[in-house]
């Protein structure tokens, strides 16, 4: 029993990685071979590009899918967690304390994770554009609604984020799976009226087509790579899946069925090169045209709903780890904790995405910008992945360098070949990485220097208690918890509580909460309590990244260590500070007014932390920075 139950899990995995993880690289066939034979690409489309092109993009999802991510980067698991966030982590650790080390690899992982932003704007449009404009292949007439119906599409899915993704989520991998399927099915019937495309499978074929463009390579190549994009989807689900799962269903039904739709669309193409106008759709017969619109329509919503859920973890992790603000959290399942919604990151998605798709216009404008945000992560990726193979696997230096330099070789190619396309349309989703990088840099920094300032005006904690305990302070019979960032100065709470009501808690609890650079913190190592003097103790509360901070279930585990709390006679004393720019040392004056300006609008603490609202008391200072 325990052995089929094994099974029908891992079946059930299986499916839902098939509709979560290869929704995005799996409607990639909708506008890749379309924008690779683009009049503007300067590629003949005869039989013999058609084959080299085909051959071209699968030997890609080979190499930088099958062999890249399936095979090698799903090893790297920071605690079972996948995705750039949880691989910097796993980087930073495995180089030791080296700071400036550490400091380049965060840097290099933050920048990896901004442009993720990028990458979760450009998804939804151009995938749900791409599927509406198959409207104009049933009827020309229908092309003046194809931005409207598009947008009205985004609204709507945009605004179901708040619903939850739970019962959508069980529909994702049967409807992703029929999807395939089509795939499959209308690539064979065009492969067998055509069966020269075959000739694609020779990996020199591959070889030939691109040394025959010369410097004109990297023009194929920044379209070919439209195929690639999601791949990153693979590592960054981990988490939600396994890695088995995510490598069955690559290998059982989404690696053929894309090279057998891939090469149908080049054998439709070889019959009949008036398809190019959207030779994905032109795989259908007429009466198939409408069924096959709505399941691309949902396949491609299905897509985006990938990308957007993942912009909420990244989000959230980026949060708990010191490079954002708070933000409002919503959890919208009772039994999964990775589903959530967060309304500031949902509406602002919505904007920047609503904002692309009028802008750009139509999906083949869209292309342009959509290779560069992933191939500059998909290299990010590699370089992290060389550290944690030679530091944290502990493999010689050539191992290590083998196992990358053809990777980190395609990788720089692919990130030359968008390159070229930064004036039409590739400047977008760097600027908007650029801008989220600074955001984060600026945020980090910010805690930085509002900690230090804190430090140098505030008493050590350790005398300053000493000396209470011997004066008559008067004290109440309850328990003060005083939430701080730097444990060795005296809270401001505490000195605000001293100055103003002249009296002292029987009980007072210094508290820090530390967010580790590992996914999950076990509940054994979530707190450690230690006595300061009569009365008064330093308690640390310990998450990972995708923990759920909740500090009064955190306080329930301090009876273990020797410290029970009753939370009914329990007040939070929180110090709310309103930060003060100044002209000098620390950050330029614009990043101190931009920190300034985030800290006012940050989420509440105790929303953040799950303080019970009756029990909290907030008491501001101001800090010059």
């Amino acid at each position: 029993m325990s052995h089929e139950a094994s099974r029908e899990s891992l079946a059930a995995l299986t499916l839902g990685a098939m509709g979560v993880v290869y929704g995005d690289i799996g409607t990639s066939p909708l506008y890749t071979m379309k924008e690779v034979f683009n009049p503007a690409s300067g590629i003949p489309l005869d039989a013999i590009h058609l084959i080299g092109a085909v051959s071209v993009i699968f030997w890609g999802l080979m190499m930088v899918v099958t062999l890249k991510y399936v095979l090698l980067i799903l090893r790297a698991d920071n605690r079972g967690e996948g995705g750039i966030m949880a691989l910097t982590a796993l980087a930073s650790n495995a180089i030791g304390t080296d700071p400036h080390k550490r400091l380049i690899l965060l840097l290099l992982g933050v920048f990896g994770a901004a442009l993720f932003y990028g990458d979760s704007v450009i998804t939804p449009a151009i995938s749900v554009l791409s599927a509406v404009e198959g409207l104009e292949v049933v009827t020309p007439a229908l092309k003046p609604y194809v931005l409207p119906i598009c947008s009205a599409v985004l609204v709507v899915l945009f605004a179901m984020q708040r619903f939850g993704t739970s019962l959508v989520g069980k529909l994702f991998g049967p409807v992703i799976m029929v999807w395939f399927g089509v795939l499959a099915a209308v690539g064979t019937l065009e492969i067998i009226q055509q069966p020269a495309i075959l000739a694609a499978l020779n990996p020199l074929n591959a070889l030939r087509f691109l040394s025959a463009q010369g410097w004109h390579m990297f023009v194929a190549l920044g379209a070919i790579v439209l195929a690639f994009t999601g791949a990153e989807a693979l590592y960054a689900d981990m988490g939600h899946f396994g890695k088995h799962p995510i490598q069955f269903a690559w290998g059982g039904l989404v690696l053929p069925a894309l090279t057998i739709n891939y090469m149908g669309q080049g054998a439709l193409l070889m019959r009949d090169p008036s398809a190019l106008e959207n030779p994905f759709y032109r795989l259908f017969p007429d009466a198939w045209l409408i069924p096959a619109v709505v399941l691309a329509t949902l396949a491609t919503v299905i897509a985006s709903q990938a990308v957007i859920s993942g912009a909420y973890s990244m989000t959230k992790q980026a949060v708990q780890l010191g490079l954002l603000p708070r933000m409002e959290v919503h959890f919208t399942s009772a039994k999964e904790m990775g589903q959530i919604y967060m309304p500031e990151v949902n509406w602002l998605l919505l904007a920047a995405v609503l904002l692309a798709v009028v802008g750009f216009g139509s999906s083949s404008a869209m292309a342009a910008a959509y290779g560069i945000a992933v191939t500059v992560t998909m290299l990010i990726t590699t370089l992290l992945t060389f550290f944690v193979i030679r530091n944290g696997w502990r493999y010689p230096l050539p191992v290590a360098m083998a196992a990358t330099a053809v990777f980190l070789t395609l990788d720089v190619l692919l990130v030359v070949s968008c390159s070229l396309k930064f004036f039409q349309g590739g400047w977008f989703p760097l600027a908007l990485g650029a801008a989220i990088f600074v955001v984060m840099a600026t945020w980090r920094r910010g805690r930085e220097l509002l900690i230090e300032s804190i430090r140098s005006g505030d008493p050590e904690l350790l005398p300053f208690i000493e000396g209470l305990s011997a004066d008559s302070v008067h004290r109440v019979q309850r328990t003060a918890v005083y939430a701080v960032a730097n444990a060795g100065t005296v809270p401001q709470a505490l000195m605000h509580n001293l100055k103003h009501n002249q009296v002292l808690h029987e009980r007072n609890l210094i508290l820090t909460v530390v967010f580790h650079e590992v996914p999950w913190i076990p509940f054994e190592e979530r707190v450690q309590v230690e006595t300061l003097a009569p009365g008064f103790w330093r308690v640390q509360v310990n998450y990972g990244f995708k923990n759920t901070p909740d500090i009064p279930k955190a306080l329930e585990l301090c009876a273990a260590h020797g410290l029970p709390i009753n939370l009914f006679e329990t007040s939070y004393f929180l110090s709310r500070e309103i930060i003060v720019p100044t002209k000098g040392t620390g950050m330029a004056h614009w990043r101190e007014a931009l920190f300034a300006l985030m800290s006012r609008n940050s989420g509440s603490v105790a929303g953040f932390f799950h303080l019970p609202n009756n029990c909290v008391i907030e008491l501001g200072t101001r800090v010059q920075i």
